[in-house]
Parts: C-alpha cells; structure tokens; sequence
C-alpha cells in the first residue's frame, strides 16, 4: 500500500484537525487517510490500496529554523524583525508543530516576522527551536524613521508673496505661510516593532527664502499676515525690500524658493532624539518700479 504525504501551508486553520479522505486508484475504487494541522501547516495522508511500497513523498513543515527563507518570493534581505513568543500551553505530543520531536525536547514557540517598514506585512507561525531564541532587538531610531516617513510632511504652503501679485521695488514686503499639518506642523505619527512604540513629532522651526535677486531671508516662523493698517511698515517677523524690479529676469519674474527645516523630536523604547527633514516649495514674484506721478 502506497502512503502518499503532502504538506500544506494554510495559514487560515487555528486548530488541529483529523478529517477522513477519499480516495480513488485503478484497481481498487477505494482509499482512506486523513489531514492533520498544526497551525500553519496541513499534512495530508492518503492510503492507496493495492500498491506496496510505503515510500512518502513531499516536503517537511515550513517552520524549524526560526529564520526566513525565499520560498515566498520575498528578498530576505527585506525582514526588519522577527519576535517570539513561547506557546502556552504547548501542543500535544503528536502535533506537527513539534515537527517531530517529542514535548520537553525543545519547545513550540510562535513567531511573529514583519517586512516592508511600518505597513509593511507580517507573517506569524508556530516553530519548533532547540533553544530559547535570542530575541532581536529593535533601534529605537529606526522606528522614529519609520513614524517619520509614515507622515505627509510638505513644503511651505506659500501665502505671500503670490504668483499673481505685483509688487514694488522699495515697498517692503511681507512674507507669510499658511499652516497646516503637513505643511508647518506639529504633525505626530507613532511605528512599533518588536514591543517597542516610538511616537514622533514634527514640526517646522525655520523657513530660508531665497529671494530671486540675490538676497536670502531667514524666517524663525510662518511670518506675519499684512494689514492694511500697516501702511508701508516692514514686517515684525519675514519680510523683504526689493532694489531693483524684475523686468530682466525669465518671464520679468523672479524666482522664489521658500525651504523649511522640520525638526522632528522623538521617544519611545527607553530612548529619545531628534530627526530633521527639509522640504521646498518654488514660486515666482513679479517686481515693478515706483510709478511717479506728476
């Protein structure tokens, strides 16, 4: 009688199970068998009548080594951390999570790998190891990273000087961003792995503009809105007087840079720090002589 085994990953079944399995060979209609699951793993026996042999064929279980392979395509070059925790209770003697071992020779424990960064996948499984694992520890700084780049973080939201604006050589002008979020801050995000949750905070603490003729102005903050009232008053906080006008430069425009550093503080995992990420938003700003009237 030929006993085939065939291995299954079914990442699905929770529970061991023995269900009865029909079969049919040439010869003899009639087979029986079984399929047995641990929790990530079915082995499917089929007893054929009227052949001998009793050659098994197939592969073993997937677990064993508490590492990754690249049987699932992934490159294991992308795990980013694998944890584990010891089963309670440990299964019953017989169970293929034992992966042939008997209980007490070693232990069954449940590992948890995840890939790809905070919304990355995760792959749990039951393994059978020798010996306690050295769990892997996870840099605290990489999950501030990773909160980081799971935020939306963009340049200054320019609000003056417009694109459709005029302005005038020797006028002061006022430079202002709107806030938001994303575009001046705060702006919090948290990532874990392994047990450890780091949380972030970002938030804009300066703004570089580069002028278009030549002058750069550092703004501590988003700049002040102009009011009529202020008349030809220069700002308290970001602003900028023109020399000369625009006329001769691309499109009688000059071009406007406006960079902003987001200083990110972060804590978690018994640890803290500080991240820094730049952004720029480009714009343009038409420049016109004081008209004179006589």
């Amino acid at each position: 009688m030929l006993t085939r085994r065939i291995v299954i990953a079914a990442a699905t079944v929770l529970v061991t199970l023995s269900v009865p399995v029909t079969s049919y060979a040439e010869g003899d209609p009639k087979g029986d068998g079984g399929i047995e699951c641990g929790l990530y793993d079915c082995e499917v026996e089929v007893d054929v009548p009227g052949q001998g042999g009793g050659q098994a064929g197939g592969s073993g279980s997937t677990g064993g080594t508490g590492g990754s392979g690249s049987s699932d395509g992934r490159d294991p070059t992308d795990k980013t951390v694998c944890v584990y925790k010891l089963a309670d209770p440990q299964p019953p003697a017989g169970s293929l999570d034992w992966e042939g071992h008997e209980p007490g020779d070693g232990a069954v424990y449940e590992q948890t790998c995840g890939w790809g960064g905070v919304d990355g996948d995760t792959i749990v499984r039951m393994v059978w190891l020798a010996e306690p694992p050295a769990q892997e520890t996870v840099d605290p700084a990489v999950l501030a990273q990773r909160a980081v780049d799971s935020m939306t973080l963009l340049g200054p939201d320019i609000a003056s000087p417009r694109a459709a604006g005029k302005y005038t050589v020797g006028v002061p002008m006022w430079m202002w961003v709107n806030q938001s979020a994303t575009t001046f801050g705060p702006n919090t995000a948290s990532a874990s792995a392994g047990g450890i949750t780091v949380t972030a905070t970002a938030k804009v603490s300066k703004i570089v503009w580069k002028m278009g003729d030549g002058a750069s102005v550092t703004c501590n903050g988003p700049g002040t809105p102009y009011q009529a009232s202020e008349g030809m008053a220069q700002s308290p906080t970001c602003g900028h007087v023109y020399s000369k006008a625009s006329a001769g430069a691309k499109n009688g425009k000059f071009p406007v840079t406006a960079t902003s550093t987001w200083t990110i503080d972060w804590q978690g995992g018994g640890q803290a720090g500080q991240l820094t990420e730049i952004r720029q938003t480009n714009g343009q700003v038409a420049i016109g002589e004081l008209q004179v009237v006589r």
